[in-house]
C-alpha cells in the first residue's frame, strides 16, 4: 500500500506514456517504441517535473524497471541455437565490438568528453542499441540525461542504417540472404531497425524471412556480450569506488555497485536453454516474458525522457554524435572487411 500511494502516480504516467510509444512503434518501426517514449517524455518533462508527486515513481521506473527488463531480455535468447548459428558470425563480432569500443575511448580522450557518455555511446553502437545501453547505464551510474543523449545518437544512426544499409548492399553486389543478414546483424545497432534493414532487403529480393532470420540470430549473439561487459564496467567501478572508500575510511557495499541484475538476464537464458533443449517445452512459452520486457524498456525510456532536458540535451549533442558517426562507420567497413576475409561476402 505504502509503495502504491509513493510511486503508483508516476507509475501510472510512465505506462500511459508507453502505451502511447509502442502503438507508435508498430505505426512506425523503423523509429520504434522506445525512441517514442522517450521524445514523448521530453516533451512532457517541463510540466512533469514540477510535480513532486510523480518523481518517486518515474525514478523507480528508470532504474528499477528498467533493470527488470533487462532481465526478461534473457528469455528470448536460447543458447544453444545462438552457439549453433552463431559460430559464423562470433569472430566479426568481435571486431565490430572491439573497433567501436576502442573509437570510443580514443574519442573520449581527444575530445574531452564525459566518460558515461562515452562508454554508452560505444557500447550502444556495438552491442544492441538501447538495450545495451539500459543494462549499461546502472552500472556506471549514468543519469537519465546521460542515457537519453546516447539513446538518441544511436537512433540517429539507426534510422541512417535502415534506409542506407540495403542500397549499400545492392551497390556492394551482396548475393542472397547469408551475407547480407550478417551485415544487417553486425552493423545495424537496434534490433528494431536490423529488423527493418534485414526485412527490407527480403522484399528487395523476395526472399521470404531468410535474410531477417539470419540478422536477427546474428543480433541476439551480440546482445549476450551484454554480460562480460557489464560485468567488467562493474568490477571496474567497484575497485575505483573500493579505494575511494579507503581514503574515507568507509566500507564498500558491493552490492549497490555490482550488477547483480546481469547475472539474472543469463540465469533467464539459461532456463530458457534447458526449458527448450532438455525439457522440450515449446519455446513459444516465453514469448509473454519477451513482449513484457520490450514493454518495460519502453516505459522505462518513458521515464529516462520526463528526466531529461530537451534544452541541454540539444545544447551538448554535437561531440556525441560525432562519436556515434565514427563508431558506426567504423563497425560498417570492420564488419564488411571481416567478410571479405571470411570468405561470407
Amino acid at each position: 500500500m505504502i509503495f502504491i500511494k509513493e510511486k503508483g502516480k508516476g507509475l501510472l504516467v510512465c505506462f500511459g506514456i508507453a502505451v502511447v510509444a509502442l502503438l507508435l512503434g508498430q505505426w512506425i518501426p523503423i523509429i520504434g517504441g522506445p525512441v517514442f517514449a522517450i521524445l514523448i517524455g521530453m516533451l512532457l518533462a517541463f510540466r512533469i517535473k514540477e510535480v513532486k508527486s510523480l518523481q518517486a515513481g518515474i525514478t523507480f521506473t528508470s532504474k528499477k524497471i528498467l533493470q527488470y527488463a533487462v532481465i526478461l531480455l534473457g528469455f528470448g535468447l536460447n543458447l544453444s541455437v545462438i552457439a549453433k548459428t552463431g559460430q559464423q558470425s562470433l569472430p566479426i563480432i568481435i571486431a565490430t565490438i572491439t573497433t567501436s569500443l576502442v573509437i570510443a575511448f580514443v574519442l573520449k580522450r581527444g575530445l574531452h568528453m564525459p566518460a558515461n557518455i562515452s562508454t554508452l555511446v560505444g557500447v550502444g553502437s556495438s552491442i544492441c542499441g538501447g538495450s545495451a545501453i539500459a543494462a549499461t547505464a546502472p552500472v556506471i551510474a549514468a543519469d537519465d540525461e546521460e542515457g537519453a543523449q546516447a539513446i538518441s545518437v544511436i537512433f540517429l544512426f539507426n534510422i541512417l542504417a535502415a534506409v542506407l544499409f540495403p542500397w549499400l548492399g545492392t551497390l556492394l553486389h551482396f548475393h542472397g540472404s547469408e551475407g547480407f543478414g550478417v551485415f544487417a546483424g553486425t552493423a545495424v545497432n537496434d534490433t528494431s531497425s536490423v529488423t527493418a534493414t534485414a526485412a527490407t532487403w527480403d522484399s528487395m529480393f523476395h526472399l521470404g524471412s531468410a535474410t531477417l532470420d539470419k540478422a536477427v540470430t546474428v543480433k541476439l549473439t551480440r546482445t549476450l556480450a551484454i554480460i562480460p561487459i557489464t560485468l567488467f564496467l562493474g568490477v571496474q567501478r567497484m575497485r575505483k569506488e573500493e579505494q575511494e572508500e579507503k581514503r574515507e575510511g568507509k566500507k564498500l557495499a558491493w552490492k549497490q555497485i555490482f550488477p547483480v541484475f546481469i547475472l539474472y538476464f543469463l540465469m533467464a537464458s539459461v532456463i530458457t536453454t534447458v526449458s527448450t533443449n532438455v525439457l522440450h517445452i515449446s519455446p513459444d512459452i516465453f514469448l509473454p516474458l519477451k513482449e513484457l520486457s520490450k514493454f518495460f524498456i519502453i516505459m522505462a525510456m518513458g521515464a529516462v525522457g520526463l528526466h531529461t532536458d530537451i534544452v541541454k540535451l540539444v545544447k551538448n549533442g554535437g561531440r556525441p554524435i560525432f562519436m556515434g558517426f565514427c563508431c558506426w562507420v567504423g563497425i560498417t567497413l570492420i564488419s564488411l572487411l571481416m567478410q571479405r576475409l571470411l570468405g561470407i561476402w
